[in-house]
């Protein structure tokens, strides 16, 4: 067994359904509650988890302990936790392209890259402009191939997710086109770029802005016609006291958001409907900072918090691109 799946904390699963954790805040959120489920953890013992992503063909889950330098790979048939790669250049958000492969964003080669079908690693883009990129985060796929990635100063400020060093860009999302190779920055400045997800039919773009002043903010744009540009800025959610960080859509447009510190009854799971309302709460002991769908039906949530991977079924599937 790795150190990830020993380490012990006084944390217990619900003795009762419905779990207490689960809070429907709005009966919307009813029907999205499986009242005989409740918040199973998989793994401890991680330095700070990111950017979960799950392989349906190998029936497994990926994840990354960023300080720790690693990427973890937890088995859904066995339970067993190993190590997938490591170093991991402090691998955060991962996510997987049309045709299966990892996608995942680096903070200590401040790049994305891709890994093959057969290990290998290809970098997609580690500069922009002949100046190196600041620390990629998060990162989706659009259903055309094009690859979107938010590139905060996260990874710059220490030696702990990532090298010091001083930025050359300023904090944009950015954009791979699936044909060309070619990037492109689709929103610019923003404070603090960090998880990024679209609408289920790929017509809205949501950008989690965690350094939002005064408040940190979920911010909505529509994609424009020809697929390579976003418009029509606007705050979707105000996080007030909150903090969101990483999300993922599910089929009927509900994000679900990592969410917390400050106040550690924030900490868990926020899940806003498509007009922005906060419609349920999963109640964590540790902040989460990102999720997503999996499981044979794509109705299993998993969630990256703090030093623990959480999961959780639910009566939805995930939108595809997660």
């Amino acid at each position: 067994m790795s150190d990830a799946a020993s380490h012990s904390s006084p944390w217990r699963p619900a003795g009762r359904y419905p779990d207490p954790a689960i809070h429907a805040l709005d009966p919307r959120f009813e029907k999205y509650w499986l009242k005989l489920s409740a918040v199973e953890r998989l793994a401890t013992g991680l330095r700070w988890a990111e950017g979960p992503v799950w392989f349906g063909d190998g029936r497994y889950l990926l994840c990354s302990d960023i300080p720790n330098q690693r990427i973890l790979k937890w088995e859904e048939e066995t339970g067993e936790v190993s190590i997938f790669r490591k170093p991991s250049n402090f691998a955060n958000g991962n996510t997987r392209d049309r045709q299966g492969r990892l996608v995942t964003c680096e903070h200590g080669g401040r790049r994305v890259v891709r890994t093959e079908y057969d290990g290998s690693v290809t970098v997609l883009i580690d500069s922009f402009a002949g100046k190196r990129l600041n620390s990629p985060n998060d990162v989706v796929v659009k259903s055309d191939g094009s690859i979107w990635f938010t590139d905060p100063v996260f990874g710059l400020l220490g030696n702990y997710e990532g090298y010091k060093a001083e930025p050359e860009l300023d904090a944009n999302v950015y954009r791979i086109d699936g044909v060309t190779g070619q990037a492109s920055i689709v929103a610019e400045s923003l404070h603090g770029p960090n998880g990024l997800c679209f609408s289920p039919d790929e017509k809205v773009l949501y950008i989690i802005e965690s350094r939002g002043v005064p408040n940190r903010k979920i911010l909505a744009y529509d994609v424009a016609p020809g697929g390579d540009k976003i418009v029509n800025k606007r705050v979707f959610v105000d996080a007030g006291p909150g903090t969101p960080d990483g999300m993922r859509a599910d089929i009927d447009g509900n994000l679900w958001c990592g969410w917390g510190m400050g106040d550690p009854e924030l900490d868990g799971v926020v899940v806003f409907a498509p007009d922005g309302v906060m419609i349920g709460r999963i109640a964590l002991p540790e902040r989460c900072a990102n999720l997503c769908f999996g499981g044979l039906k794509r109705n299993r949530l998993f969630m990256a918090a703090s030093q623990s991977i959480y999961a959780l079924y639910v009566n939805t599937q995930g939108a595809p691109g997660g």
